[in-house]
């Protein structure tokens, strides 16, 4: 396994739009595994690939729900929320920023698993607020947007 280098606001990169995963192999893996390596290396919850300059639609989420365990999202979709709760949040990119943003508490997500099995999720709460903190590096949307 190895770190990647996470990049960090103002670069360009974090603008772009990722592509979808259109075959989950033995790549796919490599990446997944080396991304869940830098998010623990740098003390982060989530991480999106785009964040680490991989131009793919891979989300990787560290346990921070007693319901799930780390989560692999492949092509993330969003097909349901409501309520709203706003909580500060900070981003591996933008080091030293805390932003305010109100977000969606409780969501329903379509993606797929490491294994390349579709899944549905419901998320509330910091799992929802995560998910969709990663969701929108993948738009190329960052905190200070809002």
């Amino acid at each position: 396994m190895s770190f990647l280098k996470i990049l960090k606001y103002p670069d360009k990169r974090l603008r772009r739009s990722a592509q979808p995963v259109n075959k989950i192999n033995k790549k796919i893996h490599k990446i997944i595994h080396n991304m869940f390596e830098t998010m623990y290396q740098e003390k982060g919850i989530g991480l999106a690939a785009t964040q680490v300059n991989i131009n793919l639609k891979i989300i990787v989420i560290d346990k921070i729900s007693k319901y799930y365990d780390t989560l692999v999202l492949i092509n993330p979709k969003k097909i349901y929320e409501y309520d709203k709760i706003s909580t500060t949040e900070g981003c591996l990119s933008l080091p030293g920023i805390k932003k305010e943003i109100t977000r969606s508490k409780h969501i329903t997500i379509q993606a797929l698993n490491y294994y390349g099995k579709k899944i549905t999720l419901q998320a509330k709460s910091l799992l929802s607020i995560c998910i969709q903190h990663e969701m929108d590096h993948l738009i190329g949307k960052l905190l200070i947007d809002y």
